[in-house]
């Protein structure tokens, strides 16, 4: 049996959906438009995104079809990485998890391989779950993310690992617990606009490099998610729809140190009504 497909069937009927946004170093639409944050940033690439990838679906399919995942991505701004030249280029990525689940991590990992076209991952930088107001990180909810994150190393999938946001105390206690040691500590000058010593210090002493950022503690918010969903599906329920976790990649060539390409990994699921 044949249904009139559009994007709000697609979504009503999918449990999952994971998006790629391309390579946004080409995005013309972006360079006309500076978004104001990351935050902006990739609230308007999902938009986008959906909305280009809903135009490509044929107006009718056989309902037996439909998909459960849907796979969002726009070929034509998505480039893989050449065998010859992957050695010229370096590939980090962080990842931003909504919820405290481990398998997360591989499941971005494998799709980052996977959309890039390379069988390993220079560098993972983890951004775990935001944290109620006035809780903070402790190593207990560390240990279960860092744990996923050196299998990933043991089965050379990852070659370093780092932390993000994290103070001496608990980078330290992370290093000292840590089979595969942080190779590097992002901090957020936003909040601290000068380097704390003690945390210098000890990145010094144990060889680990510390980086910065501009990234807000929650990268996108569940509303923000949903809005961008729905500014390409108007007529949607988007309520069951949450974001599970992003990746965002950068390819870096090494000898130049310019960024080649740089994107966003999205995935989401849609809870049962």
């Amino acid at each position: 049996m044949e249904a009139h497909v559009n994007a709000k069937v697609l979504l009503n009927h999918a449990t999952s959906l994971q998006l790629h946004t391309g390579n946004l170093v080409n995005r013309s639409r972006l360079k006309k438009k500076c978004p104001s944050s990351p935050s902006e940033e990739l609230q308007d690439c999902i938009q986008a995104t959906l909305s280009k990838w809903f135009a490509t679906i044929p107006s009718t399919v056989e309902t037996k079809d439909l998909p459960m995942t849907l796979d969002c991505s726009i070929p034509e701004e998505t480039e893989a990485i050449t065998a010859e030249e992957r050695e010229e280029l370096k590939v980090s990525v962080k990842i931003f998890l909504s919820e405290c689940d481990c398998s997360s991590i591989r499941n971005a990992v494998e799709m980052a391989c996977q959309s890039l076209g390379v069988s390993q991952l220079d560098s993972v930088i983890i951004a775990p779950p935001p944290l109620a107001d006035g809780d903070s990180q402790t190593l207990e909810h560390l240990q279960p993310l860092w744990a996923e994150l050196e299998g990933l190393v043991h089965s050379n999938k990852v070659t370093a690992i780092g932390t993000s946001d994290l103070d001496k105390a608990l980078l330290e206690q992370l290093y000292n617990w840590a089979q595969v040691k942080p190779s590097s500590n992002q901090v957020n000058l936003a909040s601290c606009c000068v380097m704390p010593p003690d945390l210098t210090a000890f990145a010094k002493e144990f060889d680990i490099q510390l980086l910065t950022h501009n990234d807000p503690k929650e990268l996108i918010s569940a509303t923000a998610f949903q809005e961008a969903v729905q500014e390409s599906t108007p007529d949607l329920q988007v309520e069951p729809w949450s974001l599970e976790w992003v990746l965002r990649y950068s390819l870096i060539v090494k000898s130049r140190g310019i960024i080649k390409s740089k994107g966003y990994l999205v995935h989401a699921k849609r809870a049962a009504l």
